[in-house]
């Protein structure tokens, strides 16, 4: 088993990490740490964990020999302070998505890593879900040509008070959702984009949107002639999906990128639709598992530092486009590998869990 510290104990930690992290197999919660001691406390009790510590004894925890690695679920603008203490007391890393808040601290954060001789995974739960992987090998072996255009809508209603919603966090929808957007182009193209333009809204009537944007719009322009277009939204309706035109055909995976539904793709070529509704798995428990195989193995994961430092550079290309209303250019290197059918997890979903 390897043994985790889930560091950041609020809604995603408690909706979907914990409960996973539960039907892996081969992973379990050893700590818990978070800001609230009582609240803590009651998850330990549901969940079977051993600690509750505080943030002020993470440095603690991590020189002891309870934990194998870490999950960093934090708001975004601790991402990096977390996880380079991990790296230097050698436990592994999984860190929430985006990776940082500026290329010199995920840099550092891969730095850390690597001198560590630990692992770090960027948090990228559909490389382990049947769907996802499913449109990925479809297209590899080119069951619509040649994928030339790609098309996503990521939205939803966001609470007030939400730390996403907060400049400090570089928060916002780009960074919570966009990035999924980004992610799924990336792979399904299988090269880097070159350059991205992009439009948003922030609306003066609606106090959420008071440090960050409602809405944004971008297109991520690829080498080899390929055009994705995507649209993030915390100001809009509940939308997850993305299509995939290719010179033979299209897909369309509605759920995309949401992690309590099960994925639906509709493959279309030469006249005839093809509908594949995929098991519903427990994308957290996918994960974890993965990463935990990972370590045991002593096997590098797909998601790792670079591939969160990746959508880093395009996100910030994103931001400076809609900020200056011209496009900006993008290089990154080619990813060495991409998601393959052999990463799926099929973990079962659980009710087990605890909204506190």
């Amino acid at each position: 088993m390897i043994r985790y510290a889930v560091v950041g104990a609020g809604w995603i930690s408690q909706e979907a990490f914990l409960p996973g992290a539960a039907q892996s197999g081969n992973s379990t919660v050893a700590a818990l740490v978070t800001g609230d001691l009582e609240k803590g406390a009651k998850l330990a009790a549901f969940h079977g964990i051993a600690q509750v510590v505080a943030y002020a004894g993470y440095d603690a925890l991590l020189a002891s020999d309870a934990i194998d690695a870490v999950y960093i679920a934090l708001p975004n603008s601790m991402h990096a302070d977390y996880a380079i203490r991990a790296a230097r007391a050698g436990k592994h890393i999984m860190v929430e998505k985006p990776l940082a808040t500026s290329i010199a601290e995920a840099e550092a954060m891969i730095a850390a890593a690597r001198e560590a001789g630990v692992y770090l995974m960027t948090a990228y739960r559909l490389h382990n879900e049947p769907g996802t992987l499913a449109v990925l090998d479809h297209v590899a072996k080119g069951h619509i040509g040649t994928p030339l255009i790609y098309q996503s809508i990521f939205s939803f209603q966001m609470a007030a008070g939400n730390h996403r919603l907060q400049a400090s966090h570089w928060g916002g929808p780009l960074q919570d959702v966009g990035v999924y957007c980004i992610n799924a182009a990336r792979h399904i193209f299988g090269e880097e984009p070159i350059e991205a333009s992009a439009s948003l809204t922030q609306p003066k009537d609606d106090t959420r949107f008071s440090e960050v944007e409602a809405t944004i719009a971008a297109t991520l322009r690829f080498p080899s002639g390929g055009l994705a277009q995507f649209v993030g939204s915390f100001g809009a309706g509940a939308v997850d999906n993305y299509r995939v035109v290719g010179s033979q055909g299209d897909l369309e995976l509605d759920p995309g990128f949401k992690f309590e539904v099960a994925m639906k793709l509709r493959l279309r070529r030469d006249g005839v639709t093809t509908e594949t509704t995929f098991p519903q798995i427990d994308h957290f428990g996918a994960q974890v598992t993965y990463f935990s195989d990972c370590i045991a193995q002593g096997t590098p994961p797909e998601a790792d530092g670079a591939e969160g430092l990746a959508d880093m550079h395009i996100l910030l290309a994103i931001e400076a486009a809609a900020k200056t209303g011209q496009p900006q250019p993008i290089t990154l290197p080619p990813r060495p590998r991409h998601p393959t059918p052999d990463m799926a997890r099929l973990i079962p979903i659980t009710t087990h869990r605890l909204l506190l």
